[in-house]
This record gives structure tokens, C-alpha cells and sequence, in this order.
């Protein structure tokens, strides 16, 4: 047996550090098979439209490549432009001998039961990597769909940036129409190497009593650079996500955008931490968290490990129902003298004066409402294609519609 499954065995009943547990013994471990689709148009209508809402073009156009899998299986992988490689994981341990410098190298097999549950139990996942000084022209997409009822989907996902390369990533992760209640375990583990770039921007779409475990470490390099969008608008019964950033080389830099919103009956713990371990190291992290009657924490830390490291946490939370709640919990840690550190945080409901004064210009109170929310939702998001930013923006204004 090896180590990390000998690990994974230890921590199969280990609760997470944060968060509401599962019962995982309550989703099944078996899913059907998909066929796979050489071209994305032959992906079914019916799973065309939850796909879209995810940000997910299916014409691929404007895309570097496309990687789909739904439940279990890999359902479609391609990629256009030379110096991006694209595969399952399963492939990409075969191709790769195990993948030894980065398999279960930045998360630990062994810190919770959902990170045991994808060791012991293995539902693919993507492998991408950016070769060596490539500067991808557009982003890849990739997309984690559930279909099947009550299933326990585990992905284990591998993306390498190479030297001074570029590469943009957006996932659309999404339920069937008809999908009431699964469960999605992803393990994502990213390296960007000495002054490379990635973008990282995750959609999540997910059924109304989904429960999600993402359990995602990004290690950055020398000058390299880290940015994240996480966007989740749509119900989701229970998500529960920290992604840790290890700033290891001098100069490198993060900024993690989260705009999140919780309808009655979610329960969201999400947040996320970064370590700053190296001098000229910068970080920011940015959220905005509004609750329709659900509830949510917004965790954030930062840990400075050299003077002059510097970063910013601000979390800020809007309430538009009577019910529900907003939890804000930031954390600053300096570890030596002279580190640069600071951190806000708000929480509390719309103004009845701001909604006046929009009134008296002849708008609606409901119009006043709704364009105060797209406001307060508006985080610039660095590094994004053109057609990407436009993209974000229609799920956000659609989705800020349905909130009103």
C-alpha cells in the first residue's frame, strides 16, 4: 500500500476545520458511463443551457481548449493552441508516471475526510499545463457537470504554469435541470513557476440541495502571479471552501475576488488564506457576500513572514432578508517585525436614504434596489480577457436580476 493511501485511510473519518459535516455514506459511490463527444457540439441540449450559465462557450470559440466530464466520466478534452496541454488525470498520472513532484504535494491527502474521500475513491478531474514561456491567447475551459441523483462526484485536478508563461482558466461547475440532491468533492492543486501568470476564474451553478467541498493550495514562485474570481450566485444547499495560497518566492503577488450570495436555506463557510513568505511579496483579498435568507461566514487570513510583505483583506456583507446572517471573520497574523497588513470588514443592509434619493430621480424602489446590488457587486477583476470580464458580467447581472 502506498503513503498517501495509507494517509487517506487515516483520514477518512476526519471532520474539516470549518463548516457543516456530510454523511458521506449518504451519496453513491457508482455513476453510470457518458459517452464521449470528440465535438462539443455533440454534448446534449439539455445539458447545453446549465453549461452556458456557467460560462462555458460550446461552440469553442474564443477558447485555448475545452476539458467536460460529467459525473464520473471525461466526456470531451481538446485543445487548439500548441504549448497547452490538456488531459483527464488518469491520463495525465499514466503519461506522467504519477505525477510525483505535484500529486497531493500542495493539499494533504490527509486533512479531512474529503480530501480522503478523493484519494480512495478517484473520479478524474483535469490535468493543464502551460508550456514554458507560452502566453495563451485565450482561456481554457473546463467543466464539472452532475447529472445523476444523490452521486458523489471526486475530482482531483493538476494545473502547471511553466516559467514566464500566461494562462487563463475558467470553470463552470453545474447541476442537470432536473438534479435535486449530490455531492461535489474537488481537489485542485495549482504551481505557477518563476514568473508565470494564471487567472483563474470559477463559476459555480450548482442545484438547489448540492452540497460542495471544494479543497484547492496554489503554490506561486518567484515574481509569479495568482489571481482568482470565484462567482456563486445560484442556490446550493452547503459549500464549504478555504483555498490556501503559499507565496514562496520573492516578489510574488495574489488577489482573490469572491462574490457570493446565499439563498434561505444554504449554508456557505467560505473564505480563504494566504501566506506571504517571502520578501516584496503582495496579496489582497477581496469579497462580497450578500444573503437572501441564507447563512455565511466569510473567513479571510493572511500570514506575513518577512518585513515590508504587503496585503489587504476586505470583506464586506449585504443583508436583503429579515432572516439569515453574515459572518465576517478576518485575520491578520504577522510573524516578524515591519510586515505591512490591514483588513476591513462590513456588514449590514441597504439604505433607505440611498433608495430615496434614487427614487426622487424617477426610478422604481425596486430598480433603486436592484442597481444598488449590481454596485455593490462590482469588484474589478484583474487579468481577464475582454470577452472573459464580458462574460462574468452577464452571469452576474443575470443572476443579480433573479435576486430581486
Amino acid at each position: 500500500m502506498s503513503k498517501i493511501k495509507e494517509k487517506a485511510l487515516g483520514a477518512a473519518e476526519k471532520k474539516a476545520a470549518y463548516g457543516p459535516d456530510l454523511d458521506l455514506s449518504s451519496f453513491k459511490h457508482k455513476a453510470g458511463k457518458h459517452a464521449y463527444k470528440a465535438d462539443l457540439a455533440g454534448i446534449p441540449e439539455a445539458e447545453k443551457a446549465g453549461m452556458a450559465d456557467a460560462g462555458m462557450i460550446l461552440s469553442g470559440e474564443k477558447r485555448t481548449g475545452s476539458y467536460i466530464q460529467m459525473d464520473h466520466s471525461p466526456v470531451h478534452c481538446s485543445v487548439r493552441e500548441e504549448g497547452v496541454e490538456i488531459l483527464p488525470t488518469m491520463e495525465a498520472l499514466k503519461k506522467y508516471k504519477g505525477l510525483k513532484d505535484y500529486w497531493w504535494k500542495a493539499v494533504d491527502v490527509g486533512a479531512d475526510k474529503y480530501t480522503a474521500r478523493t484519494e480512495l475513491d478517484f473520479h478524474n478531474g483535469y490535468f493543464i499545463r502551460a508550456a514554458k514561456g507560452v502566453k495563451s491567447l485565450f482561456p481554457v475551459q473546463a467543466c464539472l457537470y452532475l447529472s445523476e441523483e444523490d452521486i458523489s462526484q471526486n475530482v482531483h485536478n493538476i494545473v502547471i504554469v511553466e516559467e514566464n508563461a500566461e494562462l487563463h482558466i475558467i470553470t463552470g461547475c453545474t447541476t442537470a435541470p432536473h438534479l435535486e440532491r449530490a455531492l461535489h468533492i474537488g481537489v485542485s492543486e495549482f504551481y505557477i513557476k518563476r514568473g508565470a501568470t494564471l487567472t483563474f476564474t470559477m463559476i459555480h451553478n450548482w442545484g438547489e440541495e448540492v452540497a460542495v467541498r471544494p479543497r484547492t493550495a496554489v503554490w506561486v514562485e518567484e515574481g509569479g502571479t495568482y489571481l482568482s474570481n470565484y462567482v456563486c450566485m445560484k442556490p446550493a444547499r452547503s459549500l464549504q471552501m478555504a483555498p490556501a495560497i503559499r507565496l514562496m518566492g520573492e516578489g510574488a503577488v495574489t488577489r482573490l475576488n469572491t462574490i457570493l450570495v446565499a439563498r434561505k436555506g444554504s449554508e456557505m463557510d467560505v473564505g480563504g488564506s494566504v501566506h506571504l513568505e517571502a520578501a516584496g511579496t503582495r496579496a489582497e483579498i477581496i469579497s462580497r457576500t450578500i444573503s437572501t435568507g441564507g447563512n455565511i461566514i466569510a473567513r479571510g487570513l493572511l500570514v506575513g513572514y518577512e518585513p515590508g510583505v504587503r496585503a489587504h483583506l476586505e470583506c464586506n456583507g449585504l443583508m436583503l432578508a429579515e432572516s439569515g446572517n453574515i459572518r465576517a471573520i478576518p485575520e491578520l497574523d504577522g510573524r516578524v517585525a515591519g510586515v505591512e497588513m490591514s483588513h476591513e470588514a462590513a456588514v449590514g443592509k441597504i439604505s433607505q436614504e440611498e433608495i430615496e434619493y434614487l427614487m426622487a430621480r424617477g426610478i422604481s424602489e425596486a430598480e433603486a434596489t436592484a442597481l444598488i446590488v449590481r454596485g455593490f457587486l462590482n469588484v474589478e477583476m484583474e487579468g481577464l480577457p475582454a470577452e472573459l470580464k464580458q462574460e462574468i458580467d452577464r452571469v452576474i447581472a443575470e443572476s443579480g436580476k433573479s435576486l430581486m
